[in-house]
């Protein structure tokens, strides 16, 4: 079905882009991002790039970090509950209705929001915007259609746990924080088949609210977007609930798993997205090394891979984790190897951390780190779903879009000494660490 609905999307993009070619003489003026915050406290943005595919995003501050103790996991089921029945469309018609035009509807969430998005051509905006605003202000959550879910559930779950890299990250953040971010993407096993068409209708209740959401979109007019969001997404007011302020805790996780590899992260706090030395760790995870640049890359450059080199001559991989929140963040280092190698690889990349604070960078692994983290970020652009998720996430974090101009001016006025000293917070704060796989040979983060 996915297939059928890709090729007809594909063939009718083609057909509008050779029907609204545009004469040689035709002067199209291109417009620039647009940021709008209505009194309800929704924000619209957008961006008119005269695209034939529009592309709509609602962006809502329901992620994981919101989710209480009675329902953990109702996010993992609220994802795959997306295209069940409203109260003013059927399942089969909210599918039936998005293929028959070619579109496309997909449910994202991260630790901090959740995304909704379709895509379809300009001409088709009208039809799929009834269905986005179904899913996202008219659920129903019909008790046997949750249940149907429970299957998907689990496999999602099963899936996570067999991923070891996956299974790294929930078991980092639940090992360093006390509340909010330790959540789970996925819904932990004791509530598998837990989770009822009551937990649902309460998140809702307490999440979906105006002044949590952003309407976005690319190669649809602002106006648009704007009557819309007034009309239709003008739903509760208020802030809705929060999931706390996220405390920082450390400490360790490792879970013994088979096969010859260890997967380990040693991670300290660092600081919220958006303040002022966030860019600094940025430009620290290039100067380590972030994940490889060219497929099945070496990264020999980073100073990460040439510290590790000397100390062991079995297969490695490293690279600098990084994550930013709304009100904390983790910094630190990431390292796939044989358990054999696992105290000296990890040793090694703690330690190349350490000689960053100590000084050891040079002005050309600053130009360098940079000049990556700014072809990171273009790069990520390129794609109307990269440019929807930095576009519905800034606008929902700040109200505001900063421009890729702006955002590399930033990225230049990052020093030496800022990143020096986003290598000593790393040094000097209370460190986390979780390791799945090999063990025997994985040192203790007190041993580190």
């Amino acid at each position: 079905c996915n297939t059928i609905l890709c090729l007809d999307f594909q063939t009718r993009l083609y057909a509008a882009q050779a029907a609204r070619k545009l004469e040689a003489t035709e002067h199209v003026s291109f417009q620039p991002q647009e940021v709008t915050k209505l009194p309800s406290g929704l924000v619209i943005a957008s961006l008119e790039n005269y695209s034939p595919v529009s592309k709509i995003g609602v962006f809502v501050k329901a992620g994981c970090r919101h989710e209480s103790h009675d329902n953990v996991g109702v996010t993992h089921i609220l994802r795959l509950a997306s295209n069940l029945t409203t109260k003013g469309a059927s399942a089969f018609k909210i599918c039936r209705g998005i293929e028959a035009v070619g579109g496309h509807l997909s449910v994202t969430s991260t630790r901090e929001n959740m995304a909704y998005s379709v895509d379809c051509l300009r001409d088709d905006v009208d039809t799929v915007m009834e269905y986005l605003i179904n899913v996202t202000t008219a659920q129903e959550f019909r008790p046997w259609e949750v249940s149907a879910l429970t299957p998907n559930v689990r496999r999602d779950v099963d899936d996570a746990a067999d991923t070891f890299p996956q299974r790294l990250v929930e078991l980092l953040h639940q090992a360093a924080y006390k509340n909010a971010l330790s959540n789970s993407l996925y819904c932990p096993e004791f509530m598998v088949g837990h989770i009822q068409s009551e937990h649902l209708h309460q998140f809702v209740q307490n999440n979906f609210t105006s002044a949590r959401m952003a309407l976005v979109g690319l190669g649809v007019e602002h106006s648009v977007l704007k009557q819309v969001g007034e009309q239709f997404l003008n739903i509760r007011s208020g802030a809705g609930a929060s999931g706390g302020q996220a405390q920082y805790r450390g400490g360790e996780m490792r879970q013994q798993a088979r096969g010859s590899m260890v997967h380990c992260a040693v991670v300290s706090e660092s600081v919220a997205a958006g303040s002022p030395d966030a860019l600094a760790f940025s430009v620290l995870q290039h100067v380590l090394g972030a994940a490889p640049h060219i497929k099945r890359g070496s990264n020999t450059t980073n100073k990460l891979v040439q510290g590790i080199n000397k100390a062991t001559s079995l297969p490695f991989e490293a690279s600098a984790f990084n994550s930013s929140y709304s009100d904390s963040g983790l910094f630190g280092v990431s390292t796939v190897c044989q358990g054999a190698a696992a105290g000296d690889v990890i040793r090694a990349a703690v330690a190349q951390v350490k000689a960053v604070a100590d000084g050891d960078v040079t002005a050309a692994d600053l130009t360098r780190a940079k000049t990556q983290l700014k072809s990171q970020q273009l790069m990520s652009l390129e794609t109307s779903e990269g440019f929807l998720e930095a576009l519905g996430s800034q606008a929902l974090a700040s109200g505001a879009y900063l421009s890729t101009d702006a955002a590399a001016k930033n990225i230049d006025n990052v020093s030496l000494t800022d990143v020096a000293n986003a290598a000593k917070m790393f040094v000097s704060g209370k460190k986390t660490m979780a390791s799945v796989g090999n063990l025997g040979s994985t040192p203790f983060v007190d041993e580190l």
